[in-house]
Formats: structure tokens, sequence, C-alpha cells
């Protein structure tokens, strides 16, 4: 019987709870359907430090080489550096993790050379497709001439590009408090930190995939608390937190609070088109802060609004040739990084702006935090439409208000907006409200929730 993958193969990657949703025979199915369907002769593969990814990756590895390709493999290492490797050896590639899911999890994360995003709409339906039929029907005849399987050790060149994208050299030093979360910043950040004026202070460097300390998901602020208390504890100049498999970065400042993903946007945008002589567009997804656009503007900078979601990102990354994009998410994309997102080349970017002016970080940060915000807020709603509609007939009436539809529901007010999505996977409304000051905000994101949990009556239909 063929396997089922419709719960493993998501729109980015594949994710599921080994060995129950899959194994390493299908992980070598996967290996050479991503051969067949890239077309690939060689390609490069990494994993992250979970218990289940040697074996999974080095499955993959032989489906590939079955296939006729020369497969590189580079052990352990974050997901942005395995885009590194895709990027700088031209050369398509799979990274065995499941980011921030818990032990039991395990994922592939696959690009085409130069690290050019594999999803449902470029390969991955067609990769599902093949692994579903051999799952079923048996393997392919393997090629006549096998590939062949070397290693390759890349972490130091990774370390030295990323910090040849960034000026560091009038940083004075700093004291950096970083939790690794038992996850791949342990591997990376030593070497990458090594040699700048840098007292790096290391939380949860041991590699671990089974989290002992805490999940490694920093987007999830319990997660953050042991960080919180050792920046203040440590009279540090900032904190770093980076999620499994080190694609993502959060920054704590001196006081042990979080800095805005939106604020570190604005920050790097300004860093980016500085660098490029106030010239360049700059992608930002719609939750962001408006104080994001504002900076980016104000730098010279043209903004560029779109859906959340990486492929979105990176797809109008390469069709505006931009410079830099951002997420509320922290994911930040570098076009000098092949359009991929790498937390680490975000985390130099502050380090060195902090670095090279006298004051905190708090400081720092303000000039790009202008708004106040509600996070998150999800709902349990069986109608989402019809809800959704509702708050549409409540608020866009309205004076002043605006509307749009590019991803869920926007409506924006004269110093305020919000954002109300859909999840795609459950019964969820999911809203973002930003105002000028707390009340405003405080009393939009009310009267909107109240919309959406009401229980709806005649009128409604």
């Amino acid at each position: 019987m063929a396997a089922d993958l419709s719960q493993i193969v998501k729109a980015y990657d594949v994710r599921g709870v080994v060995p129950d949703q899959w194994d390493e025979s299908l992980a070598e199915y996967f290996g050479a359907a991503f051969v067949d369907v890239t077309g690939a002769d060689a390609i490069v593969i990494g994993h992250d430090m979970r218990p289940s990814s040697p074996g999974l990756s080095a499955a993959f590895a032989r489906g590939a080489a079955a296939r006729g390709a020369d497969v590189t493999l580079i052990g352990l290492c974050s997901t942005d550096q395995l885009y590194f490797a895709s990027g700088s050896l031209g050369l398509p590639g799979a990274m065995f993790t499941a980011s921030h899911n818990p032990a039991r999890y395990n994922g592939i994360k696959l690009c085409r050379a130069g690290a050019a995003p594999v999803g449902q709409d470029t390969g991955l339906a067609e990769i599902r497709a093949l692994v579903e039929k051999w799952s079923e029907a048996g393997a392919p005849e393997p090629f006549t001439t096998r590939g062949t399987v070397t290693e390759r050790e890349t972490l130091t060149d990774y370390a030295a590009y990323l910090l040849s994208l960034v000026d560091l050299s009038s940083m004075r030093p700093l004291k950096v408090v970083v939790d690794a979360g038992n996850g791949m910043g342990g591997h990376t950040v030593p070497t990458v930190l090594a040699g700048l004026p840098v007292d790096l202070v290391p939380m949860y460097f041991e590699l671990d995939g089974t989290f002992p300390n805490h999940e490694a998901n920093p987007l999830d602020p319990k997660n953050l608390v042991d960080l919180q208390a050792r920046v203040v504890a440590e009279g540090a100049d900032l904190g770093l937190a980076f999620d499994g498999d080190a694609d993502r970065c959060f920054v704590v400042d001196e006081r042990g609070r979080g800095v805005s993903p939106s604020a570190i946007t604005a920050l790097v945008a300004a860093r980016e088109l500085d660098r490029n002589g106030g010239r360049g567009t700059v992608i930002h997804n719609l939750i962001t802060s408006l104080s994001v656009p504002e900076v980016i503007r104000e730098h010279g900078g043209t903004p560029v609004r779109t859906r959340v979601g990486h492929s979105f990102i990176k797809a109008e990354m390469a069709a505006h040739g931009a410079i830099f994009g951002g997420e509320h998410s922290a994911h930040y994309y570098f076009r000098d990084f092949w359009n991929a997102d790498t937390g680490m080349l975000a985390a130099l970017h502050v380090l060195a702006a902090l670095g090279s002016r006298p004051g905190p970080l708090s400081e720092l940060v303000a000039q790009y935090d202008r708004y106040t915000g509600s996070g998150e807020i999800n709902s349990t709603v069986a109608d989402q439409p019809g809800r959704t509609a509702a708050v549409r007939a409540s608020f866009a009436p309205r004076d002043g208000v605006t509307t749009d539809e590019l991803d869920g529901l926007t409506v924006t007010g004269p110093d305020w907006w919000f954002n109300l999505r859909a999840s795609n996977t459950e019964p969820l409304l999911r809203l973002n409200v930003e105002a000028r000051d707390e009340r405003t905000m405080t009393a939009i994101r009310d009267e909107v929730l109240a919309v959406v949990r009401a229980v709806p009556g005649p009128s409604d239909d």
C-alpha cells in the first residue's frame, strides 16, 4: 500500500513524527525523488542534532546516489549553513530538521541550486507523488553508475562569508548572552563570533535534540525566560536566542526585554540601505509594524508589502531584486545570501549597530519601535469567512478607514490597523492589531475580538 504523505508533506517542507509517520525507508525514496524532479547530477545534504537526523540524512543520500547523483555531506549544520553550501557550491540541497518542533519530529527543507526554495508549486508535489508511487510499487531500478558520497566541512567558510557582509571593524567590546536551546546555534555561534570583541556567555550550547532545558522555539515567550534572567544577572549588553535549526534569531535588550522582530527588521533594513547607497527595495510582510515601511522610506528605500510566509517573501525578493526582507516571526532574508533567510547575519547587524555607538540597545531600537502591537491573538471560530465578513461590515463604512484582502482582511484607520487571517490548518482566526498608543490598540483589539467571538445571529447571514 502506498504511503499516505498528506500529513507530512507541507506547503514548504516535509515534517512529521519519526518513525510513526515517516522513517529511513521513506527518506531514501525522498532522496531518489528529489534527484529525479530537480534533474540534479550532484546535491548537498546537512542535518541538525536530532537523534533521528543522521540516519534519515544517510538514507536520503543513498536514494540520491542510486539515481546517479554525487552527494556532498556537510554533516551537522544550521539551516542557513545548508543554504550557504547550496549557494556557494551551486548545488540543490536538503536540510534534515524539524526546526522548533518537539524531539519526536523530523523533516526536510529542500532547495534548488543557489538556495532557491522547493515548495508545493516548485517541485514538492511531484516529489510527493513519486514517493507515494514507489512506496506502493517498489523503488525504481538504480542507475548503472551510482553517484559518489563524500564529506565536506563548510562551517569555517560559512562564518567567513557572513562576516564579510557586515562591517564590524569599529565594534566596541560587548557582553552577549546566547541561548542556543540545545540546537544548532551551539554549533555555529562559537565559530562565527570567534575573533570579535565579544564576551560570550553561552546557554544550552550542548547539542541535544531531546531539548532537555526548554523547547527551541523563541517565538513562545516562555522559552525566553531563562535568557532574559541571565542577561540581567550578567549585566550583559544584549541576549540572542536561536531556534532549533538556528535560522531564526530573537533579540533581548540589556533590561531583559524582548526586542520586536519588526524593530530588528527596520534596523537591518536601514543598515542594508545605507550599505547600498540609500537605494533598494525591501520586502516586509503585512503584519510587520508600520515602522518598517516608514524607516525604509526614510533611508531612501522602497518598501514592498507581501503575504505572510517565507515562500512569498522569497518570491518577492527575486521579483524585485530586493536587498533585504523581514518577517514578524524573526525570519530575515538577504540578497547577498541568495535571498535566503539567516538569523545569524541579522544578529551580526545588531552587534555591529550597537557596537559602533555608545548607549544601550534599548535606546538604539527605540527609534525603530514606534507603535504598540497586540501580538498575535488566536480565536477558535467555526465559520471563519462569516466572522471575517462581520468584522468587515463593522469597520469598512467608517470615515478614514480602508480595507484590503492581500492576506486575510487588513483594515487601516488614521492611527491604527489590524489584520485578521484564517489558519490554513485549524479552525482559528488570527488577529494582529497595531496603533500609535496603547489605549487605541486596546480599544480596537477588544472591538474586533467582540465581533469575532460573538455568536452569529440572523443579521450575520
